[in-house]
């Protein structure tokens, strides 16, 4: 199959979305915030060769690496395009994440199902338009944690605007005493 790269913008200045004419990550998601922890994944292993890469998000059918933003994109966008190509043909977009490395959710606490069942519905679509997502951490005293992932995590509106328009969704739609804040992680 003749493999196809669609480059888009993000929010964030320094992430890109790499989209593909193929599945990347088959079920849920990965964030790589370093070689380290990409080891077992070789395209995201690659991907880290580039200088300036400090973050790799596989979701569905795409890529979005973020920089550290020290370099123009001119300067690294082919060469993260051409690790793809050569990458995506051997890539098994069912790989499994180490999930010891991630921050984790007690899932037995049906409100945080019912956030995520209303975050789902109305916040995770667009955050995965523009190459991100986010992780529902903890709920405790009507406060909630998140963490931002893929361009998400980086990106200077994720800390204000984005925070709170979750906030004032989660205040209408669940619970008119919720706080929201980004976890640092």
């Amino acid at each position: 199959m003749d493999i196809k790269i669609l480059i888009q913008s993000t929010p964030n200045p320094n992430a890109l979305k790499f989209v593909l004419n193929i599945p990347v990550k088959s079920e849920g998601k990965a964030t790589y915030k370093n070689a380290d922890q990409s080891q077992r994944n070789p395209l995201a292993a690659a991907l880290f060769t580039v200088p300036n890469v400090s973050e790799v998000y596989f979701f569905d059918n795409y890529v979005t690496v973020t920089q550290d933003g020290s370099v123009d994109w001119d300067a690294i966008e082919d060469q993260i395009k051409k690790i793809i190509l050569e990458y995506a043909p051997d890539h098994d977009s069912n790989f499994q994440v180490e999930e010891t490395k991630k921050p984790t959710v007690v899932s037995d606490n049906p409100d945080i199902g019912k956030i995520n069942e209303i975050l789902d519905r109305t916040i995770r679509p667009a955050l995965q338009m523009d190459g991100g997502d986010l992780q529902v951490i903890s709920l405790e005293d009507n406060l909630l944690l998140v963490n931002y992932q893929g361009a998400c995590g980086s990106c200077p509106s994720s800390t204000a605007g984005t925070l709170k328009a979750i906030e004032g969704i989660l205040r209408d739609e669940y619970n008119p005493e919720i706080s929201v804040e980004a976890a640092v992680v």
